[in-house]
């Protein structure tokens, strides 16, 4: 692993209500990866300078993708109802007093083409709640099915009740006994 590059860049808001010269800056790494033979990208940090001398700053965990991509995700966020992946760096800075939350998030730090984003990789989880559910329904219909085949193929043939039959006695009824008169 070796890191070749670090790189910055600046979103410079200005005035917004009442916080003058406001600045977003992402602090991002470049690092070759020799298992994968592949550079990835890495968004290290989100720094907020504000009033031009206050700073929050967040670190940023699990937002990553190869250098060949971009990194797309629906909340980049401090708050704990989407996954935090922006951490207050410390306690003693003002980023406690912060919750940041950038929505339908989309960064492309290297090897930007036509000024447009390359094919994203996506921080959604493959096992959403969702398809968790689907799995563990379809599970459990396939024990049902897997049980249902179990007791049909050990199923006895009724067969072997009826090898052992008595011969069965009909009473002749008077009726049966009298002659026919158009016999006589």
């Amino acid at each position: 692993m070796r890191v070749l590059h670090f790189y910055r860049l600046s979103l410079h808001l200005g005035d917004v209500e009442d916080i003058r010269g406001l600045v977003i800056r992402l602090q991002m790494s470049n690092t070759y990866y020799e298992s994968v033979g592949q550079n990835w990208f890495t968004l290290d940090s989100v720094h907020i300078h504000y009033n031009w001398t206050h700073e929050a700053t967040f670190n940023a965990t699990e937002v990553y993708a190869p250098a060949t991509y971009s990194y797309h995700c629906q909340h980049v966020s401090s708050l704990q109802k989407y996954d935090t992946l922006l951490v207050p760096s410390s306690h003693t800075d003002s980023s406690a007093n912060w919750h940041i939350t950038f929505t339908d998030f989309q960064i492309q730090a290297f090897n930007v083409q036509s000024n447009k984003f390359a094919s994203a990789s996506d921080c959604a989880t493959f096992f959403t709640p969702a398809i968790l559910m689907g799995l563990i329904t379809s599970l459990i219909l396939l024990l049902v099915l897997a049980y249902a085949l179990h007791m049909v193929v050990h199923l006895k043939h009724i067969d072997r009740y009826e090898e052992h039959k008595t011969t069965v006695y009909f009473p002749r009824t008077p009726e049966a006994e009298l002659p026919d008169k158009n016999s006589v």
